[in-house]
């Protein structure tokens, strides 16, 4: 399995940190953001990785490199301008292949997720072998977690493990999910376009599964955000 880490926000939202530094380097705990994602991608045994990259790509290409010090091999994926999460992806599916890949946002930090249950969350076949119909199978796996004081809202609901789209109890999406490359061929390579919208057509046709993460999880998605989890250990950080 192949993953993919997003990686070419802007990161408007943490400027100034982010003006001379992309925000996937930002450090937590002595550790770039990107990089608790490819230590945990390789220690799970997924070792091909693609990044893409707009704002400040060359510093993250030169921090990484080509993976080799982490026991990976990375590839990145350029973008002039950033394309969204599904745009990127399309810009990149001739690096992902045919297979199922994880992906997921580089500005999370969820330090003990173990990436060895994505690989067989897509099942093209039932507990008995039969195969599913194309058009009934799920197209994506997504983790979610309980609603953090920002985002009260939630994003979907899930129903056993089926995600829809409404329902009570809401869940947010942890920005981890399992994809077929399939589900991206609706859009041209360049396109800027977001992953939610296509999330949201097939849950709407119940091809979107899904399961609840409860292990540690944060959204950086602000200086504030950023300092909590960098300020001295207390019980919820270990």
């Amino acid at each position: 399995m192949k993953a993919m880490i997003f990686a070419a926000g802007r990161g408007e939202r943490m400027r100034p940190l982010t003006d001379t530094c992309p925000k996937p380097l930002l450090t937590v705990r002595g550790r770039p953001l990107i990089v608790w994602h490819i230590l945990n991608l390789v220690r799970a045994g997924i070792t091909d990785i693609v990044i893409n990259h707009a704002h400040l790509g060359n510093l993250i290409e030169e921090t990484l490199g080509n993976g080799e010090k982490f026991g990976a091999k990375i590839s990145y994926s350029a973008e002039e301008t950033a394309l969204e999460t599904a745009g990127g992806i399309a810009k990149a599916r001739h690096l992902l292949g045919d297979e199922p890949f994880v992906a997921l946002a580089a500005d999370i930090y969820c330090p003990h997720f173990n990436f060895e249950q994505v690989k067989n969350v897509l099942e093209d076949s039932d507990v008995w072998g039969n195969p599913y119909p194309v058009d009934q199978r799920d197209v994506a796996w997504l983790y979610l977690v309980k609603n953090p004081a920002h985002h009260p809202q939630g994003d979907f609901a899930l129903h056993s493990f089926s995600v829809a789209n409404e329902g009570e109890a809401k869940l947010t999406f942890s920005g981890i999910g399992v994809y077929r490359p399939s589900m991206f061929d609706s859009i041209t390579s360049g396109e800027s376009a977001k992953l939610v919208t296509l999330l949201r057509e097939y849950a709407a046709r119940g091809q979107i599964g899904g399961e609840l993460y409860r292990g540690d999880w944060t959204d950086v998605g602000t200086a504030e955000r950023l300092a909590e989890l960098n300020a001295p250990l207390t019980g919820h950080y270990k």
